[in-house]
């Protein structure tokens, strides 16, 4: 019998989206395949004190990161991964810095041509010298209603929808609790949010496009992770979508995914005007969530692809780069 694959996961993290983390590793490690794998869970707690001395990470074979947010799905760990020369699972430093800062993510979609609502980038000390200004700058250029985002994290954490000039500054104090980079975006009317998953290293394929329906307004962390039963958001696998809307959807995720250099895996997230039919892309997450709910396993699996052999694609594509 040949040896098994020493696999470390690494998860938890300082990120805001540490509980989420620890959700996905505890589904990912349940679905590795013991036969094939010897797993080593790797917690890393909320204030980055690691279990093992880093050095000790070249003891592996490949290392499952399973940290979503800052400080783990930015480039960080990636950085230290290759420096240290073990294979991992997922997108490199460039591919997860880019997919993370939602800011510049933005920037490179415009750059390849690719639909994006219009959107502004607001700093902390812009906010806190000029409220006034900035406020003025916001409503000119994105209007209302629009969404207030972190740039530099994930699962909706310190989001808000602003629809009136009176909750502009709470949306922005919000924002700025968790980065000191915002983005003011341009929300989309009567909004579909659609998602796919994208898997591979040189040659990229796509999912079936799946629908969220939200238990909120949008979908934001309680909508996640928080709601349940009757109050939980509906996913709707594969998305009720004409055929040519949902291939240009899948085409405009390789797009992103081939823009951003987001190999490995990624999640391109789409929103759809409900009035028009424009589609636009919202962002791409570079560790998706893993979690029983999560859509990139779940589109996976609707497309042919099971957990535990999607687990299985993902470690050898991070043996092959």
């Amino acid at each position: 019998m040949a040896a098994r694959l020493r696999v470390a996961v690494l998860y938890g993290g300082q990120s805001g989206e540490h509980d989420v983390s620890v959700l996905s590793a505890q589904s990912v490690m349940a679905h590795l395949d013991t036969s094939r794998y010897e797993v080593a869970p790797i917690y890393i707690t909320r204030d980055g004190r690691w279990p093992i001395p880093l050095e000790q990470l070249r003891a592996f074979d490949v290392v499952f990161p399973v940290l979503h947010g800052p400080m783990g799905e930015d480039g960080t760990v990636q950085g230290l991964l290759t420096l240290l020369g073990v294979p991992f699972v997922g997108a490199g430093v460039t591919g997860s810095a880019v997919g993370m800062d939602k800011a510049i993510f933005k920037d490179v979609m415009r750059a390849h041509g690719l639909p994006v609502p219009p959107s502004i980038v607001v700093r902390r000390h812009e906010w806190l010298h000029h409220p006034e200004a900035v406020q003025a700058r916001a409503l000119r250029e994105i209007g209302l209603p629009c969404f207030v985002k972190p740039a530099c994290l994930g699962s909706s954490i310190g989001v808000s929808k602003v629809k009136t000039q009176d909750a502009f500054s709470a949306a922005m104090d919000e924002a700025f609790r968790w980065d000191r980079k915002v983005l003011i975006e341009r929300a989309v009317p009567k909004a579909r949010e659609l998602e796919v998953s994208v898997l591979g290293n040189d040659t990229l394929r796509a999912s079936v496009v799946g629908e969220i329906i939200p238990s909120r307004e949008f979908y934001d962390y309680a909508a996640k992770y928080l709601d349940s039963g009757e109050r939980a958001s509906r996913l709707l696998i594969p998305a009720p979508l004409p055929e040519a809307v949902a291939d240009w959807v899948r085409t405009l995720a390789l797009h992103a995914a081939e823009a951003t250099e987001a190999r490995g895996m990624a999640r391109v997230d789409f929103l759809v005007d409900g009035e028009r039919g424009e589609v636009f892309i919202s962002e791409i997450n570079t560790i998706p969530g893993f979690t029983p709910i999560s859509m990139y396993p779940k589109l996976w699996e609707a497309s042919g692809v099971p957990y535990a052999e999607l687990l299985n694609t993902l470690i050898a594509l991070a043996l092959e780069r």
